[in-house]
């Protein structure tokens, strides 16, 4: 079901909801006919003058609305996002990837540092996706999939075939369409390349190095003693804006469709329950996507599948196993797995008349990593991701 409106504000006023119906017509009421002609042209050019004057107002109130934002970032840095306790865990690429893999899993983790001993330097990430994408290509190539319970990460991020085909990065549409996203290049891959901030960099500038190298994770490290601290993503970083971020003006009243903020119509990639998991992954990896939408046959949406659900392995009882559960659909998948609306990739839907300020209130209370944009009968028409919500402001920043 679309979201409800929720209570909690940004703004640090009392909040209203805004009217989700359409403005009323600016044409005025009846008929003209015993006016002068030059009245006429006169009202039409006053209507004309009022149409773009309006114009002008909201662009400037969008303007102000992303100073505002950036002026925030600015202020913050990586150190406030930081949970008071929490847990970190770095991988030496000596380890063996399952064992890596079975780690993550254990501790809740979606991705961690890679630690070389023999440089003594971090050198780059292995995430939960990575050793998915490895089990994929043990399937297309029919290799030895019990070899990956002794074949070390460097050994496996060494392979030049599985560098090259399922490890190598895709970058996703709305990047590429971005002149601000310039560096996000299949070089920029977080296997060999480790990107990072302090824990004194500023939330604006660890968003310009999320978006301009096309990064789902950034590792916070203190430079002192290389210690990371933690692995910060789009949606710490929005968690923490809804959470301090307080405004008396009225900035956000503009939908999310309006704004342009997400992914719409022809360019919005779903899939259909029936497909195998195999299918689903192959899609989402060449569209450089962390999740799509799930349909069924009359184009509704029934679920949201991620790059980093781990259903089918946890219900494989070894590797081998694994495996082949990849030639499960997602149908299978999806009545197996434990999700409620606390997930993060738990289904969300909003319309395109949701406001940008509506849609801040309602990640304060669920937190999710994105929403689906739905119709009247529920079909898909777009998506707007946590990722989505932050690079709006980027706007601003990269004028600045």
């Amino acid at each position: 079901m679309p979201m409800a409106m929720e209570s909690r504000s940004l703004y640090s006023g009392q909040f209203t909801p805004t009217a989700l119906s359409s403005q009323s017509s600016l044409d005025g009421g009846g008929p003209h006919s015993s006016e002068d002609p030059s009245n006429s042209n006169m009202s039409a050019m006053a209507q004309s003058g009022s149409s773009s004057g309006l114009l002008n107002e909201r662009e400037v109130v969008r303007r102000a609305g992303r100073e505002a934002i950036s002026q925030f970032l600015d202020g913050h840095t990586c150190f406030s996002v930081l949970r008071a306790s929490g847990k970190v865990v770095v991988f030496d690429t000596r380890m063996p990837i399952q064992l890596a893999f079975y780690a993550l899993v254990e501790h809740d983790m979606q991705c961690a540092p890679l630690w070389d001993s023999g440089t003594r330097q971090f050198v780059g990430l292995l995430t939960v996706t990575d050793f998915i994408d490895v089990l994929r290509y043990y399937r297309r190539t029919k290799g030895d999939v019990s070899t990956l319970a002794t074949r070390s990460i460097s050994e496996i991020l060494s392979d030049g075939d599985i560098l090259a085909s399922v490890l190598v990065r895709h970058v996703p549409k709305c990047d590429r369409r971005d002149a601000t996203a310039v560096e996000a290049t299949p070089s920029a891959s977080h296997h060999r390349t480790f990107l990072s901030a302090s824990s004194e960099t500023t939330l604006k500038q660890a968003c310009r190095l999320l978006h301009g190298h096309s990064l789902d994770f950034l590792p916070v490290i203190l430079p002192d003693d290389m210690r990371c601290l933690a692995t910060i993503t789009y949606t710490n970083i929005l968690e923490h804006l809804v959470t301090h971020f307080r405004e008396q003006r009225r900035l956000f009243d503009d939908t999310v469709y309006d704004l342009g903020i997400g992914t719409y119509h022809d360019d919005v990639v779903t899939a259909r329950a029936s497909e195998t998991l195999a299918e689903v992954l192959h899609t989402l990896h060449i569209n450089g996507l962390s999740a799509m939408p799930v349909v069924d046959n009359a184009g509704k949406v029934v679920g949201v599948y991620s790059r980093s659900d781990i259903t089918f392995l946890a219900a494989a009882t070894d590797a081998e196993d694994a495996v082949s559960n990849l030639d499960l659909t997602l149908e299978v998948l999806m009545s197996q797995r434990r999700t409620d609306v606390t997930t993060p990739d738990a289904l969300h839907t909003c319309t395109r008349a949701h406001t940008l300020q509506s849609i801040f209130e309602y990640f304060a209370q669920w937190k999710f990593n994105r929403l689906v944009v739905v119709d009247e009968q529920e079909r898909v028409v777009g998506i707007v991701s946590a990722r989505d919500l932050v690079s709006y402001f980027l706007e601003e920043m990269q004028q600045q």
